[in-house]
């Protein structure tokens, strides 16, 4: 228990550019109180005294605005930052390394008992006001976007935005971006990393369609040099190191 405490301590300085010291940490983080007073509930919960663990967690609630049932199954170097209004119901299952921001709503989708709240696995972080609902896996290293309320089960690496949430940053798609980017000596992911910004949208898609271009020219040139007709590629040039003419002295 001392060594998970101190490692929800330590992944604070890690998620927090704003903390101080383990002092302040520990006195006036209502997210690290409310792990700890959980660890405990949860403790007197699997040990067979319900209402004791009931009533800690009611009292965890009452000091640190943050619900947390139970039964819930936490991982370490869980953090809660600001934490005011989360919910997380009792048959949720979180990872370790996990991050949550205020007003998130891990909860159920029916009033039948079993296996009705999210599991989430390693690494995941869901911004403020997500709701995340029913018995669906987050998976590992997912980022669930603010105010967005999930409905479906999220592929490990996958950023999801919006009402229902969908995935707007797939890695292996960011990886054949970045590739053609980087070929063009243009980094697209400078202006967004995950966020539905509509210009790096429109400047993602025209990299997907070059991406399309060049796969439909090189299969027309394999095609046209079978077919007896010397067709050689010329390799695409690259923008770096190049002057562009901007019409300015």
């Amino acid at each position: 228990m001392l060594n998970w405490l101190k490692e929800d301590v330590a992944c604070v300085f890690e998620r927090d550019p704003a903390a101080q010291s383990v002092f302040e940490i520990i006195t006036t983080y209502p997210g690290v109180h409310a792990i700890l007073i959980h660890r405990v509930s949860h403790h007197c919960w699997t040990a067979g005294f319900k209402w004791l663990a009931r009533f800690i967690a009611h009292l965890g609630r009452f000091l640190t605005g943050i619900e947390i049932h139970p039964a819930a199954v936490i991982g370490r170097r869980f953090f809660i930052d600001h934490g005011m209004g989360v919910v997380i119901g009792e048959t949720t299952i979180i990872g370790d390394d996990c991050t949550l921001y205020h007003g998130v709503t891990l909860g159920g989708t029916t009033w039948n008992k079993g296996k009705r709240h999210p599991t989430l696995h390693n690494g995941v972080v869901i911004g403020a006001g997500a709701k995340v609902l029913g018995p669906i896996e987050i998976g590992a290293g997912a980022r669930v976007g603010s105010n967005s309320v999930v409905l479906k089960a999220v592929p490990a690496g996958a950023t999801v935005v919006g009402i229902p949430a969908h995935i707007v940053d797939n890695q292996a798609k960011k990886t054949q971006r970045s590739e053609l980017a980087n070929k063009m000596g243009f980094n697209a992911y400078g202006t967004t990393a995950d966020m539905p910004d509509p210009i790096a949208h429109a400047i993602n898609r025209m990299l997907d369609h070059i991406q399309v271009l060049d796969t439909q020219i090189a299969t027309l040139q394999i095609a046209l040099n079978k077919a007896g007709i010397n067709c050689t590629e010329t390799p695409i040039s690259t923008l770096n190191g190049c002057e562009i003419d901007d019409g300015y002295e």
